[in-house]
């Protein structure tokens, strides 16, 4: 039981990465918090879990969200002693078709969002607590379409070097997963027809190396493995699991 009796906070657990990551957590003996916005899939997410998870309604851009989930872990457990905070945002645009509301939205969520759902974890957050952040190999890459994304991810990595930095003293280890192409949501999401997806999902398992492409359980895997005393002398890194899609 690598996480017993740890109390984990993941933002965007209701699918892909964040609720394959809540399973583990479950399993490795945490209690887990979850957010999502639309209670649809939090309550599926809570009966596929099953047990030791609570789930928060919510949007990771919205403060007065993130307050009250703290406020609902505080007022539960009182601690916290690991945040993912996974929660993010795509969309699929060209530099010529990018709009204000496309920049401020993907800013706001995978940068403003991110930011804030770790820094209002850290006041229940104790001596030796872990932190992941959920960037991509897109932060590394120049991938078409994605500009604003791929800036805001770069941007996720800087965070984490700044605050590995910062929080040394109260033995609080910050590091970052960054997934190559998954089977999540997110992937189906950028397209308009599951026909697209598809293809879109040929293609990246066709340049990655290891030709496939990645499922949420390894990302979990990895996220626990910097969650958990496994990576007790690791922190401010950058995580890359991604079948080598950017390492060859």
């Amino acid at each position: 039981m690598k996480l017993q009796n740890k109390v984990a906070v993941i933002t965007g657990g209701s699918s892909g990465i964040g609720l394959a990551t809540a399973r583990r957590f479950v399993d490795e003996g945490a209690h887990v918090f979850i957010t999502g916005r639309r209670q649809s899939e939090l309550d599926r997410a809570k009966r596929e879990i099953g047990r030791n998870v609570t789930t928060v309604p919510g949007d990771a851009a919205n403060l007065d969200d993130l307050d009250r989930l703290y406020e609902t872990v505080a007022a539960e457990r009182g601690v916290v002693d690991v945040v993912f905070a996974n929660a993010g945002f795509v969309e699929l645009v060209p530099i010529d078709k990018v709009t204000p509301e496309h920049f401020d939205k993907t800013v706001g969520i995978n940068l403003r969002g991110l930011l804030f759902s770790v820094q209002k974890a850290l006041p229940l957050m104790k001596h030796g607590g872990a932190i992941v952040l959920n960037s991509s190999v897109v932060g590394v890459m120049g991938l078409p379409g994605h500009s604003v994304y791929g800036a805001t991810k770069a941007g996720v990595r800087s965070f984490a070097r700044t605050w590995a930095a910062e929080l040394k003293d109260r033995g609080i280890r910050v590091n970052v997963v960054s997934p190559g192409a998954t089977d999540t949501p997110i992937i189906d999401g950028q397209f308009t027809s599951a026909r697209q997806a598809d293809a879109a999902k040929a293609a990246f398992a066709e340049q990655t190396p290891l030709r496939r492409i990645g499922r949420p359980e390894e990302l979990a895997a990895a996220v626990l493995f910097l969650a958990s005393d496994d990576s007790s002398f690791i922190t401010g890194i950058d995580l890359q699991v991604d079948g080598g899609l950017a390492q060859v």
